[in-house]
């Protein structure tokens, strides 16, 4: 089992920055992709952003690429996600995600990951 726990979000204006930070424990020994994923009221949930074990490989959803930057610290056992020049669309609850396969096939799948956190909300205010 791996425990996944957000933090990081908030209330920020139009154009601002917050960073994301996800923390796993438990079986931390394997080697997880993990990702990012969004969701609204209502909605369906929406791949964010992934990254591979080794971080040398990560994935963007179009409408957050050149904005929002996704890393990791395995020593830390935590993913980040550094979002600049947040736009009022960009508001959401956040889900951190753990899965054994490629962080490829976590961008393709926004529901599949086998280990969930229980999310951020983060609000951009116009």
């Amino acid at each position: 089992q791996v425990q996944l726990v957000e933090s990081g979000g908030g209330l920020v204006q139009a154009g601002g920055s917050l960073r994301l930070s996800c923390a796993a424990s438990g079986r931390t020994d394997s080697r997880y992709a993990m990702g990012w994923f969004r969701q609204a009221p209502g909605k369906e949930r929406e791949f964010v952003a992934t990254i591979s074990w080794s971080g040398g490989n990560t994935y963007y959803a179009d409408s957050v690429k050149g904005r929002f930057t996704i890393s990791r610290d395995n020593a830390k056992n935590t993913v980040y996600l550094q979002m600049n020049s947040l736009k009022p669309e960009d508001t959401d609850v956040y889900y951190c995600a753990a899965d054994r396969g490629t962080s490829w096939s976590m961008s393709r799948d926004p529901t599949g990951a086998h280990y969930w956190g229980k999310g951020t909300l983060v609000t951009v205010s116009s």
